[in-house]
């Protein structure tokens, strides 16, 4: 499918998903993941209106979305890979959400860069959602603690944010999420991929964050 087809067929199955809930279409935000991709591969999704983004690197994003945002300037862009406190200050120059916010020292980093910029991006926190090792995110026992720092710290918290364990259900890893977000009066939830994104819009997502299924296979990084 080209990417306007990919697009349209994704809007499709996210409307879909939420009428299961008894959801609006518009109540979820459709990130297209762009990520290793170049802009010549971004532009037929902005030309057919996409447009909120998603990039994993604050360098890579830095590369190509200016030219974008030239002539795209209404462009929302999210940072949703792991970010490192020493790129907190250029990560809030340039995205207007942050998913990844999981440790008291970028907190401090971020809530630094937002005084100083007088820029505030959204964020989101990520729990380790399946006790992963290898993942990032805050553990569980930790989130009520990683939220207060935040709200010490007046970054705007958006919501939670997961990525849970692959092959298996990811169900029960989204109700956790959404659990979560509830006991702590957040209303934001980014979750759900390519390969599992209607499952998490029929369980409350407000984000999700779709790369292979808009752009097919992943491309090398700038």
């Amino acid at each position: 499918m080209t990417n306007h087809a990919s697009l349209d067929a994704i809007h499709d199955r996210i409307a879909r998903a939420a009428a299961l809930a008894g959801r609006k279409p518009a109540d979820v935000t459709l990130v297209a993941v762009s990520k290793t991709h170049a802009a010549d591969a971004i532009e037929p999704l902005l030309a057919a209106g996409q447009r909120v983004f998603g990039e994993n690197r604050v360098q890579e994003a830095q590369a190509k979305w200016p030219g974008l945002r030239d002539r795209y300037p209404d462009v929302v862009l999210h940072l949703i890979g792991q970010l490192q406190s020493n790129k907190a200050a250029d990560a809030v120059a340039l995205f207007d959400y942050i998913h990844a916010v999981d440790r008291p020292s970028l907190i401090t980093a971020l809530g630094k860069a937002m005084r100083e910029s007088g820029r505030r991006p959204a964020c989101f926190l990520q729990v380790n959602i399946g006790d992963e090792a290898q993942k990032g995110g805050c553990a569980i026992a930790d989130l009520p603690a990683l939220l207060a720092a935040a709200r010490a710290a007046e970054l705007p918290v958006a919501g939670l944010m997961c990525l849970p364990p692959v092959e298996v259900d990811p169900a029960p890893y989204f109700a956790l999420l959404a659990k979560l977000a509830r006991d702590h009066d957040l209303s934001g939830l980014s979750m759900g991929m390519s390969e599992d994104f209607e499952i998490a819009v029929t369980i409350g997502a407000t984000q999700v964050r779709i790369g292979s299924a808009l752009f097919g296979a992943r491309g090398h990084a700038a």
